[in-house]
């Protein structure tokens, strides 16, 4: 043991090295939450060492709570600690501006030209391969999250309830965090992080942010901060409410969608599919900015571009702005690309206030076991739900047609194909997607 090599603590990361980090990250983000943040897991902890096991999970326990995308929320807290403010708001950004401008793009093909003929071919490759990327993200998450028989069984209680009893998402991280609180108490060896895997922990190489880093001076909880960062939320919401107001009426298209996707912001708990039904509901039934068809087209697009899947809003935003012709008949593509980023800018803006408005708390209840085991409780209960995402991405990819029309088994032999890479030879995302977007296309274009 006394000749084991000591691995050094990574030199400090400059603003300019995250900035490129967080840019790229945008653009490889496939795989929704899950896939995120394995890949975000993958690169900060494992291969950079930028932040700790436990710091990544300490963050991510904090953003499974919110409502919001919990992938784009943990890149802005570890932005912000890295950076500061500037950090985070760069972190976050980023992870979206992608995806929007994809989306636009790809908005624009798909009601200019009427079909997605071609795409097709690719979402139908890309589909079985999303699959095996949530559950390898599953298994990646709970081997290094669970660390006691008492948290697998916590995940699999979430899993059976939210797949058999249809239990709502908010209901099962209430349930968990009052498990951890209790448990904390009454048995604080399940919810410690030393059960059953405490060794790895040792061979762990020291991180930039680790577990003995100090928090920093702009980390730090002061109820000043917290009022000045609440004030400026408020005030560009209520800023950017007004100019839609002032400029289009209070029941305009760009007003109303403003206010819908705020509602929309805070009710995402458990991630978008979760407030999909919300969005539908909303968009389709009674404001009419786009059909059942179109939504579904939608999902399709959302799930194959980077970033989050809530993302599908920028679609949702950009129909409507095309369809109700917003600035006349002449410049559609102009009234889709502002409605989109309106929605965008509503959607996300709450998951900014909630992380550089919270973020110094949770930095102060580090290793404190009566605010980190609901937090561990939740992020358990949290695999269980993800595992359920991907048994809802099975079934509707390998049974496209229901159980009575049978197994799609080109789909199901691309599912494992992914899986194999994945698990056994460890293949990266994007050769992965790219790869199986193409063997799709070719089955497409083979059948005619």
């Amino acid at each position: 043991m006394e000749d084991m090599p000591i691995t050094p603590r990574p030199a400090p990361v400059s603003f300019r090295e995250a900035l490129r980090f967080w840019l790229k990250l945008g653009f490889i983000s496939f795989g929704g939450p899950a896939g995120q943040i394995a890949i975000m897991h993958a690169e900060l902890v494992e291969r950079r060492r930028w932040i700790s096991e436990q710091r990544f999970l300490h963050a991510l326990n904090y953003c499974m709570v919110l409502p919001g995308p919990e992938a784009q929320q943990l890149a802005t807290y570890i932005g912000w600690l890295m950076h500061r403010t500037g950090g985070g708001l760069v972190a976050g950004a980023l992870f979206v501006l992608p995806s929007l401008v994809i989306l636009i793009a790809l908005s624009w093909i798909y009601l200019a030209f009427g079909h997605l003929a071609v795409v097709a071919g690719v979402f139908y490759g890309l589909k079985p391969a999303v699959t095996a990327l949530v559950v390898h993200a599953a298994h990646r998450i709970g081997t290094r999250a669970l660390k006691h028989g008492g948290l697998w069984a916590m995940a699999a209680a979430a899993f059976l309830a939210i797949t058999l009893l249809d239990a709502p998402f908010p209901l099962i991280v209430g349930v968990a965090g009052l498990a951890g609180v209790i448990g904390g108490r009454w048995a604080p060896q399940v919810f410690s992080g030393s059960g059953g895997h405490g060794a790895a922990r040792q061979a762990q190489a020291p991180a930039l942010i680790d577990e003995d880093t100090p928090t920093p001076p702009h980390a730090r909880f002061t109820r000043a901060r917290l009022a000045r960062v609440l004030a400026v939320g408020l005030g560009l919401w209520a800023a950017a409410m007004a100019v839609l107001v002032a400029t289009s009426g209070l029941q305009g298209a760009l007003a109303q969608m403003g206010w819908f996707f705020t509602k929309a912001a805070l009710l995402t708990f458990g991630g978008a599919y979760a407030v999909l039904p919300y969005v539908y509901q909303g968009a389709v039934e009674h404001h009419h900015w786009l059909t059942g068809a179109q939504m579904i087209d939608g999902l399709a697009l959302g799930e194959t571009t980077p970033g989050p899947l809530i993302m599908v809003v920028a679609f949702v935003g950009f129909v409507g702005g095309w369809t109700k012709a917003l600035f006349g008949p002449d410049a559609l593509f102009l009234a889709g690309a502002a409605a989109a980023g309106v929605v965008t800018f509503f959607t996300f803006l709450p998951s900014f206030v909630f992380i550089l408005a919270g973020g110094p708390f949770i930095e102060s209840t580090h290793g404190q076991l009566k605010f980190t085991a609901p937090l561990t409780a939740i992020t358990a209960a949290v695999v269980g739900v993800i595992l359920n995402l991907a048994v809802f991405f099975a079934l509707h990819t390998l049974w496209p047609r229901s159980w009575a029309g049978g197994l799609d088994a080109v789909a199901a032999l691309i599912a494992v194909g992914a899986g194999v890479a994945l698990f056994r030879f460890k293949l990266g995302v994007l050769p992965l997607l790219g790869a199986c977007a193409g063997l799709g296309l070719l089955v497409t274009l083979l059948r005619g």
